[in-house]
């Protein structure tokens, strides 16, 4: 770790035993403001520089999860979920819904820990403020149920073994020491290994599709912006 990621763990975790330094770490990492104009994808730099920039996207959000809560001697994974931006539960601006509409498949970051006896996702993106547009928030996670995903996961055709139910959570095999990925979700112990994964399902987006991201990303961090000052907000 870092110097400054070393002083938030102290500073986040001083007091606590484990459980509640497990919260503690969560709700702090989950109220960095999320901002798509700060996605790095480094996971050995980017916890540090988010820290410093207060604001960052779910890749070193939960870089920074994981880093942490391996210094509890808790057993991570990093997992990368497919979703669409053209989430219906997101009350977009009608402009914004129809950028939504045109992009490509998009990858979302998360984690699973083993706590206990069990695997659960853990999702720190969404900050507090954006659950009134609709983003499924995890504001009071008890720091050993399974967290509500951030996105809805797309799922692979050949894969249908794990569902979900309407509320956007995911079913489990009945040992739930096991652990069960979603539909469409690929897990990686390392995070080069996931880095290396995530700059792979990009790579085959072409200058077009890169062109509308961009702009999406722009307008949807003004949107972000105006959501936590409640202006403009539908």
């Amino acid at each position: 770790m870092t110097s400054l990621v070393n002083a938030r763990f102290a500073e986040w975790t001083r007091g606590l035993d484990t459980r509640e330094s497990i919260i503690s770490i969560f709700s702090h990492i989950r109220d960095i403001p999320y901002s798509l104009n700060f996605s790095v994808h480094d996971p050995k730099t980017s916890p540090a520089q988010m820290l410093v920039a207060g604001k960052g996207s779910c890749g070193p959000k939960h870089y920074l999860l994981a880093e942490m809560y391996r210094k509890l001697n808790l057993s991570v994974v990093f997992a990368t979920i497919a979703f669409s931006w053209n989430d219906p539960d997101f009350c977009y601006p009608p402009a914004l819904r129809k950028q939504a509409a045109l992009l490509p498949v998009a990858h979302h970051l998360a984690c699973r820990v083993q706590i206990g006896c069990r695997w659960v996702l853990v999702d720190a993106t969404w900050d507090c403020p954006l659950g009134r547009v609709g983003f499924p928030v995890n504001d009071h996670w008890d720091g050993y149920s399974e967290t509500k995903c951030a996105v809805k996961p797309l799922k692979l055709p050949l894969r249908t073994a794990f569902c979900h139910h309407p509320e956007n959570e995911m079913f489990r095999k009945k040992s739930e020491a096991e652990l069960c990925p979603t539909d469409g979700e690929k897990d990686h112990w390392d995070g080069k290994d996931q880095a290396r994964y995530y700059r792979e399902m990009v790579a085959v987006r072409t200058p077009y599709e890169v062109e509308r991201i961009a702009q999406f990303y722009r307008d949807f961090e003004v949107w972000l912006v105006n959501v936590r000052q409640e202006k403009n907000v539908p």
